[in-house]
């Protein structure tokens, strides 16, 4: 009896076992199947062109168009200071006295040497006139006349030569009153009323700037000077320099200047130290606002038409070159090289190896070999403003 049961039980696992078998062998293509490896889902963006406009500052340094060391040009004691430090004068004011008194006593010594000059001529002119008849008549001989005539001669150059004298000294009473040569203000005065001064002292007595208009100077980097010439249209740089349009000014404080600058100057070489250019920009400046010395930005807007612009991040870096991962139709990735010319924000603007309609991979590529089928997923960066709206 006991035998019988155990021989069922027996049988009954056994076909407990087929009959598992049986069912994992009917699963088992299903779960196969669902082993097979789908195509990444990866974000895609749509290339589209545009125009656009990008803004790059640059540091610069603000001087006047006009600015003059101004000099003592006779020695002597500073005597009076009529302007203070700052002031705007006018061209002909006066800015310093210089004690005069050895000038004036000089041109009156001048002036008398002229005199006696005059005088010693005129007697010379006499004695020729004298002699001229003696000598016709042959009371005197030709030689005297002839030697009357030479210290004639003598006594006008004496004469030529006080009258230089007398303008000289007349020049050098002048320069005791030191004048403004051009409208401007005035720089630092380290002299004070009493001061020894020379003409040839290295320090001047202080520096005057013609401030109605101020020139911004700012260095250019190689390439960006490279991209600059090719943005503007001309055969020279002073054609590309009239096609520049007017240029911004960011004050230090990070305000915006009302006035906008041209564009007016280019440095006839490179810096070998630092690979720039130097450029030169000029704003008007009336009101006096901006003085000799201000620092600043100065801002050229670079338009480019018909380019597009893609994320940053969207991009990889292979020596020195820049790829993208474009989508064919049959959603299989490719590696494709693009020529950028230029940065908006956090992309990049190109101008060469994607067209309109273009589809990229936006993230998600960092080992995606070429050939791979992806399963194409909407982005973000679609639907971002910077990205489809046109820059004017």
């Amino acid at each position: 009896m006991v035998r019988r049961i155990r021989k069922r039980a027996g049988k009954f696992a056994f076909s407990v076992i087929m009959f598992s078998v049986a069912l994992a062998g009917c699963g088992g293509g299903s779960r196969d199947g669902g082993m097979q490896q789908q195509a990444p889902q990866l974000p895609v963006m749509k290339i589209e062109s545009s125009s656009t406009v990008v803004a790059k500052q640059y540091s610069a340094l603000l001087e006047g168009v006009v600015t003059v060391e101004v000099r003592p040009q006779v020695d002597g004691t500073l005597q009076e200071i009529a302007v203070d430090e700052g002031a705007f004068v006018k061209s002909g004011q006066l800015l310093f006295g210089i004690d005069d008194r050895v000038y004036r006593e000089e041109l009156k010594s001048a002036v008398a040497a002229q005199s006696v000059a005059k005088a010693a001529l005129e007697v010379a002119g006499i004695e020729v006139e004298r002699l001229r008849p003696l000598v016709k008549n042959k009371v005197v001989s030709q030689i005297q006349l002839k030697q009357a005539q030479a210290n004639h001669r003598s006594a006008k150059a004496s004469l030529e030569q006080a009258e230089a004298a007398v303008q000289r000294a007349r020049i050098n009473l002048d320069y005791t009153r030191i004048k403004a040569p051009v409208d401007g203000y005035i720089g630092d005065i380290p002299f004070r009323v009493g001061s020894l001064v020379s003409e040839n002292q290295p320090e001047q007595l202080t520096t005057l700037t013609d401030v109605h208009e101020m020139q911004a100077y700012f260095s250019m980097s190689e390439i960006d000077f490279v991209r600059f010439k090719q943005q503007f249209p001309g055969s020279s740089i002073e054609e590309k320099l009239t096609a520049v349009p007017p240029v911004t000014l960011l004050l230090a404080d990070g305000s915006r200047y009302p006035s906008e600058g041209t564009l007016d100057a280019v440095s006839g070489q490179f810096d070998r130290s630092t690979a720039s250019v130097m450029l030169r920009a000029t704003f008007p400046n009336a009101d006096g606002m901006l003085r000799s010395g201000n620092t600043g930005k100065v801002i050229i807007a670079n338009r480019y038409d018909n380019v597009v612009q893609v994320p940053q991040a969207s991009t990889a870096d292979l020596q020195d070159r820049i790829f993208v991962f474009k989508v064919s139709e049959d959603n299989s990735v490719t590696r494709t090289p693009i020529t950028v010319v230029g940065k908006s924000n956090s992309n990049y603007i190109v101008s060469g190896g994607l067209e309109d309609g273009d589809m990229i991979v936006v993230s998600g590529f960092s080992r995606l070999p070429d050939g791979t089928v992806i399963d194409p997923q909407p982005s973000e960066e679609e639907g971002r403003p910077d990205q489809k709206k046109q820059h004017r």
